[in-house]
């Protein structure tokens, strides 16, 4: 089989990251409070998958839509100081780059997410040559890219024309209406990636089993998500039950799922087995709660394993 130019194609939102930390109570209307400490920093689940597979040495493309803007030139920078490509990434002339304001106080946040130029990419701004070149699409957020939504059954389907194994993280429905033709789109993705609330709510099941048992006919290789919990990955006849790895020294866990994620891919694209890619997602999901937001703990590959050896007693190779 030819090798491809990049292991991994992501499409998907890109918006800069403001955390307001140490809060001693969540805003109140009328009233203003003070932040111990502030972080502006790259964001967006895709952004931070792709930047963290990089930095565990897969070959990274990315097509998103940004502004032209500081916060777009910040984004652009980001990616690329962790070697991803970013030549695909289109600047709207119409729209600013998106930002989220999180909110952080003691183990709770609270969100407010500007969208911008996240509502603009569409199915087509993500070329059969961008996918002839990758050996595996990534998607996430679902819900925060309307426009690309749509066309997501097509954009699988045209992936796995093309020889693609998929990955589709649907992450949280801002609208909570979770409106979209799973039965028909999770036939062409290889991995799916919710956490457990979200594969509740996008079945309409109370618990994990009844959950998997609504979508197993037509989905794949179901892994879903529960924090500090865990993971349990679902293929065929097969079942994996991951614990986490416990950081007692806990940042934050913004992006902790997209390391997860990250992590899990890294190891899928590899031809590892479920068991594999299952511990080293936990490691990473782990890995990323060391400092505070969702690419710092991921500086470069060899901190990485630093990381995992010391903290976490998993050795990375």
């Amino acid at each position: 089989m030819q090798k491809k130019k990049f292991d991994v194609l992501v499409a998907g939102e890109l918006n800069i990251d403001l955390i307001l930390d140490k809060l001693d109570q969540f805003p109140v209307i009328g009233k203003e409070i003070m932040a111990a400490e502030m972080i502006y920093t790259l964001g967006s689940s895709s952004a931070i998958f792709a930047s963290n597979l990089s930095t565990l040495g897969a070959s990274v493309n990315y097509c998103g839509c940004i502004g032209n803007d500081s916060f777009g030139d910040k984004i652009i920078n980001d990616l690329a100081a962790k070697n991803v490509t970013t030549s695909n990434i289109i600047r709207s002339k119409t729209s600013g780059t998106g930002i989220t304001v999180a909110f952080n106080f003691n183990q709770d946040r609270a969100m407010v997410t500007y969208p911008g130029a996240m509502n603009e990419l569409k199915q087509n701004d993500i070329t059969d040559d961008m996918l002839k070149q990758a050996q595996h699409l990534h998607v996430s957020s679902v819900f925060l890219q309307p426009a690309l939504k749509p066309g997501l059954i097509d954009l699988f389907k045209r992936a796995k024309q093309f020889g693609l194994t998929t990955s589709l993280d649907p992450q949280w429905d801002p609208a909570e209406k979770w409106d979209c033709d799973w039965k028909n789109l999770l036939l062409f993705v290889d991995v799916f990636l919710p956490n457990i609330e979200e594969l509740k709510n996008i079945t309409q099941k109370t618990n994990l089993p009844g959950a998997v048992d609504a979508i197993k006919d037509f989905a794949n290789l179901i892994v879903a998500k529960n924090s500090t919990e865990g993971a349990i990955a679902f293929y065929k006849n097969e079942v994996v039950e991951q614990p986490a790895f416990i950081n007692h020294d806990f940042a934050d866990a913004i992006g902790a799922g997209d390391s997860f994620n990250a992590g899990f891919i890294r190891q899928f694209i590899r031809d590892k087995s479920l068991k594999q890619c299952a511990e080293l997602g936990a490691v990473c999901g782990a890995i990323n709660t060391t400092q505070k937001g969702g690419t710092a703990a991921f500086k470069d590959f060899e901190t990485v394993k630093k990381i995992a050896k010391e903290k976490f007693n998993y050795t990375l190779q």
